[in-house]
Formats: structure tokens, sequence, C-alpha cells
């Protein structure tokens, strides 16, 4: 796993970067936030460690403009022992919260625990088949099975939607969305039987003259 440990003290940084290879952690650490954006343009950690207080900007607002979007769980640090800071923290969406200094135990139990977590939520199982929000992933049972992106992107769709009907038409601006052409209701009935017989498994209904549907059941 990837973690990105935005901090600018040094003495943080080494002692954090030793215990998390010792547990298998991958460390990569930022000490400013301008190099913090060069790092995110390319790189997606699967959590982030993040100093609110920082030589170029405050760490609240960085996670606001730059993390928050990308869905990336979070974890705030700070010196100040404030219930105000908190509260911030925690309401503008912030996984969790530790003051300095701390126990690089107890912020590896609460690393292993929020990404856990956050696994969880990014899979979607229905019957035998599970996807993978994060990755882009569908497998049967252990087996991973390779869709198209066009196709990837539509089954996505219809989990996200699970038990409501998603309209021929938002199948169709998906498409366009994605691919920049035109394409009309065959082409949706063409994309759908490639899903379905790749899934080998009926869990999508076809409701006629309106779209489809996977019910979570």
């Amino acid at each position: 796993m990837h973690i990105l440990l935005i901090e600018d003290d040094q003495k943080i940084i080494d002692g954090l970067k030793f215990s998390f290879l010792e547990n298998n952690y991958l460390l990569t650490y930022c000490k400013t936030i301008k190099e913090s954006l060069t790092y995110l343009t390319s790189n997606h950690p699967d959590l982030i460690i993040l100093d609110v207080s920082l030589p170029d900007g405050n760490g609240f607002n960085f996670f606001i403009d730059n993390i928050q979007k990308a869905n990336i769980p979070t974890i705030f640090l700070t010196a100040k022992d404030d219930e105000n800071d908190i509260i911030k923290g925690l309401e503008i969406g912030a996984d969790d919260y530790l003051t300095k200094p701390f126990s690089t135990k107890e912020l590896l139990t609460r690393v292993k625990k929020i990404l856990m977590r956050f696994k969880k939520e990014n899979l979607i199982k229905i019957s035998n088949i599970t996807f993978d929000l994060t990755n882009m992933q569908v497998f049967i049972g252990q087996e991973e099975i390779f869709f198209t992106a066009l196709e990837t992107r539509i089954l996505q769709l219809l989990l996200l939607n699970l038990n409501h009907i998603v309209t021929r038409d938002t199948i169709l601006d998906t498409i366009w969305e994605i691919t920049g052409n035109d394409v009309d209701d065959h082409t949706i009935t063409v994309y759908l039987k490639r899903i379905k017989d790749k899934l080998g498994t009926n869990i999508i209904t076809t409701i006629k003259g309106i779209g489809y549907k996977i019910n979570a059941n």
C-alpha cells in the first residue's frame, strides 16, 4: 500500500519512513504544498497523512482544494490540541485526526483500519461478481474478467445505481462523454449483450423500452 506523508518535520519523516517500511507500507513524503501538488498530478496514493501547518500554506485548504475531489482517505496531523481544529478537520471530510506528539503505533493502527474500511467501501459485490471501483476491475470469484474501458464504465454506471433503472438515454450520454461519438439504441444493445456474455450470469435486467437495472439481491 502506498502512503503519502505531507510533513515538513524531518525527524517525523525519518521515524515514519522506517516504521511504515517495517509494516510493509511504501511511504513517500513531500515537505510543502507545492511539492505535493506536483506529486499528486501523476500519482494516486492509497492514503494521505497531512500536516495542517505547512511552510507554504494551510493543510485544511489544501485538502478541500486538491485532495477531497480525488477521494483519497486522509489523516490530519497537527501540533494544536484544539477541539475546533479537530471538528473542522472531520467536518470537511478527513477520515481521522492526530495531534502531535503522537504514537507511531497508534498512527499505524488508524492507517490500517482506514485502509481496510476504504477498500470494503470501494468493492461492489453481486452474487459471485466483484467490481473494484478503485482499480476498475471485475472479478468472477477470484478470476479477473477483462472488459473494454467503455464496457467497464457502463457496468460501473449500472452497479452504482443498484435497484434503480438506468435509462438508455443515460447510457447514451455516458458513451458520448467517453468517446465523443453519437450512437444509437442498437449500439447500446450490442454493448449490453457483450457485458452480459462476459459476466456469464443474468444479473442485468432489461426494462423494455426504458433501460437496464441490476438488483442488489
